[in-house]
């Protein structure tokens, strides 16, 4: 059974709720929505369960399956199949999912979840319910053939756990909009096997004003594009999109060789687009869309669109990559200031300073690839500088994440996090240089953003974050309540390079270039130090390095090399060819980064799935259990793989790259590709799949790439006059350590 009709739930309905107030998006859509849909899967990452025998329940590793025959809305939902046996017990247990800026905390005050059963089950033979909040408090059990009352054959119902219903029986306090979980139970022991399919689980009101009962509009001018093994839909937003904003959906109808039309996906409310991995060359769909308000009412089908997939030269594989994740910055933007949000799905109004850097780079590229026009890429630069013009600066820095409408800095990290960071703000600063040769036509917009530009440029005040005149280092924060409290001094090798090229280019406030020697490559003692607190190794203790890995030479880096975005994120705008110090030339070192890399991914010391010479690039991501710099050793080593660590790597290792991105796209692209190209991170020995993108990830991927193909960014930024002084400066700088140390041998 792949779908069934839900024509009845406008009849069904007896409580009718409106659309949450406010800020419409995907921070609303996440503050009802426990589960919609699963990855393509066997089963519910997100999920526990256990059993004690006799009793049993289905379980996959520990974890429910995810059923595609059947769901409420497409493309599957939670199977909970179990027989309870007297001295036994079992739990079933669906956990929200947690990411980078969500909070926990619903808006309602009821649980609401759509029920289904092949067979119909008596109230009294369902299992009980639990829910558990993120602090550990949990509420007594209840039954749910209270609220559900006798479950039919072969229909959906919706059952509603009002919260005022619920008792705590934890000793801490129970707060059931912290949910964190809801645990399906072992109720009485009737010996008989059973099963239930659960979808659309969310939190809701339990009572409000009459909605608007009015017809929902239908989504319009549907449109399909295909690729080698996928086909992109786009839509126009339907009238009146306020009916369903808040935690309604899209569904997209598909039909495959002529067949009759059937569910397959979702999209979250204002995303007006959604890949379909068809997964092979040749394929021919037609496809329909929807729009589903909060109460399940759904409008009309749109007009039909069809595309055939094709095949693709590698050429066209790079521009669909590129394009992919170019969306993210100028689709996923916020609508106010035009800058990136720091994770989608993600918190609204976090907008993020360096990956506006990266993804001003990407826009270059799409104006070029023509992804969009000139006029939509300058228009899109000028909001984001007007922006930044208004937004509070820190003796010329900004901070590292903001509100994307009043600019507000916002101490995402801790509470000394709230004021100048200067390495997002170099990021910034890299890309507002690429733009500013990059739009340098006569007309009165590209002078007049390019005025903008020099102006943010030439008030960073560099010199000022050396914490004293007279000071060896650059260091990362500044703040007017904390000052240097953080004190996290700029050391190489990491991803910072770019902040002291520029500090050292700035025309207005720049420092010494021999900062670059005493500062990023520092031999001192609190440089060695800095280097063995994060690496936990003496290998490139003092930068040099000199370690042979996996049969390659590596001149500078810590340990191993370290996280590869430590070779891409200076490395966008910046040319690294250009760039030969006392130790090295930094094109080369990067790419003997990235060899080794892929060579520890080959060995594959510990074993991973998911590893080998076409999957390979552990970099910086949010992993099954949080943010992890992966990086090629055993101790830095989960298993979890972010794609952009190969892709963005095209420069150093174009054959590898390419292989890799095969591998991704056409072996792994049913849970790997989206409507933003590659997921953030993936891990095959958990079978977990990222469920944001990144804003710092997805923009090297379209840069580098375009650095491999044309070179690009690096020509705009090189053709920065600023930037070729700094490099003769940096030149002399070296050549004069180079002879003294040829006068004074040791």
């Amino acid at each position: 059974m792949r779908y069934i009709s839900r024509s009845w739930v406008i009849l069904a309905a007896v409580v009718v709720l409106l659309v949450a107030p406010g800020v419409f998006g995907q921070t609303s859509y996440y503050s009802h929505v426990v589960f919609d849909n699963g990855p393509r899967t066997p089963e519910y990452f997100y999920s526990f369960g256990k059993a004690v025998a006799p009793s049993s329940l289905e379980m996959s590793g520990q974890k429910l399956p995810l059923d595609w025959r059947v769901f409420f809305s497409a493309p599957n939902s939670v199977r909970i199949s179990w027989r309870s046996n007297p001295q036994g017990a079992w739990s079933a247990e669906v956990r929200v999912v947690e990411f980078r800026g969500r909070e926990i905390l619903f808006d309602g005050d009821m649980l609401s979840f759509w029920m289904y059963s092949t067979e119909s089950i008596p109230a009294a033979e369902l299992p009980d319910l639990r829910l558990h909040d993120t602090r550990r408090g949990f509420s007594a059990r209840v039954h749910v053939g209270e609220f559900s009352g006798d479950v039919p054959g072969r229909k959906w119902i919706r059952v509603r756990v009002p919260f005022r219903r619920l008792t705590q029986d934890s000793v801490t306090s129970f707060e059931p909009r912290r949910l964190e979980s809801l645990s399906f139970e072992q109720a009485g022991a009737d010996s008989k096997d059973h099963t239930l399919f659960l979808d659309e689980i969310r939190v809701e009101n339990e009572r409000g004003d009459a909605a608007d009962m009015s017809a929902i509009a239908t989504p319009t001018n549907l449109r399909a594009k295909a690729y080698e093994r996928h086909v992109d839909l786009t839509w126009d937003a339907p009238a009146k999109s306020e009916q369903f904003l808040a935690f309604g959906h899209f569904t997209i109808y598909r039909s495959l060789d002529g067949a009759a039309f059937e569910p397959v996906g979702t999209q979250t409310p204002g995303v007006y687009r959604y890949t379909d991995f068809l997964g092979r060359v040749g394929q021919k769909a037609e496809y329909r869309v929807s729009a589903v308000d909060g109460d399940y009412r759904e409008s009309a089908m749109s007009a039909e669109a069809s595309a055939t997939t094709h095949e693709m030269t590698d050429d066209q594989l790079l521009e669909m990559l590129q394009e992919a994740c170019f969306r993210y910055y100028f689709e996923g933007a916020h609508p106010d200031s035009g800058m990136a949000r720091e994770n989608l799905p993600g918190n609204d109004r976090i907008v993020a300073t360096g990956a506006t850097g990266f993804g001003i780079m990407a826009l270059v590229v799409g104006v070029e690839r023509g992804f969009i026009t000139r006029e939509q890429g300058l228009a899109r630069l000028n909001k984001i500088t007007a922006f930044l013009e208004k937004a509070p600066r820190y003796h010329g820095a900004w901070s590292h994440f903001m509100d994307g409408k009043t600019g507000q800095s916002l101490p995402v990290f801790s509470v000394v996090d709230s004021g100048g960071d200067l390495v997002e703000s170099a990021f910034l600063i890299q890309g507002l240089l690429v733009a500013r040769q990059y739009f340098n036509r006569p007309a009165r917009e590209e002078t007049e953003l390019a005025r903008h530009i020099t102006h943010l440029w030439e008030t960073v005040e560099w010199d000022w974050y050396r914490q004293a005149a007279v000071g060896d280092a650059l260091y990362w924060h500044w703040t007017p309540e904390w000052g240097w409290f953080i004190n996290h001094r700029l050391t190489g090798f990491n991803e910072t390079m770019i902040v002291y090229l520029l500090a050292i280019a700035s025309p207005t406030h720049p420092v010494s270039p021999a900062l670059y020697y005493s500062g990023w490559a520092g031999q001192s003692e609190a440089a060695q130090l800095y280097r063995k607190s994060w690496s936990g190794t003496a290998e490139g203790g003092r930068y040099a390095n000199g370690t042979t890995y996996y049969g390659t030479k590596l001149d500078v880096g810590v340990g191993d090399g370290g996280p590869l975005f430590f070779a891409h994120y200076s490395y966008m705008g910046f040319d690294p060819h250009a760039l030969t110090d006392l130790f090295t030339n930094y094109f080369e070192n990067n790419r003997n980064m990235a060899l080794i890399n892929r060579a520890y991914a080959i060995d594959n010391p510990a074993g991973h799935i998911a590893y080998g010479p076409d999957a390979w690039g552990l970099t910086a991501a949010d992993g099954p259990s949080g943010y992890h710099p992966y990086s090629p050793n055993p101790a830095d080593d989960d298993g979890t793989l972010a794609p952009t660590g190969g892709l963005a790597s095209f420069p150093y290792t174009p054959e590898a790259s390419m292989a890799a991105l095969k591998h991704f796209y056409r072996d792994l692209g049913d849970r790997l590709w989206g409507i933003y190209g590659p997921i953030d991170a993936y891990n095959l020995d958990q079978d977990w799949w990222s469920p944001i993108y990144m804003g710092l990830n997805q923009a090297p991927i379209t840069v580098m790439v375009e650095n491999y193909r044309t070179g690009l960014l690096w020509k705009m930024f090189h053709a920065n006059p600023e930037i070729q002084v700094m490099l003769k400066k940096i030149d002399a700088t070296t050549a004069e350590l180079r002879a003294h140390q040829r006068d004074n041998p040791k």
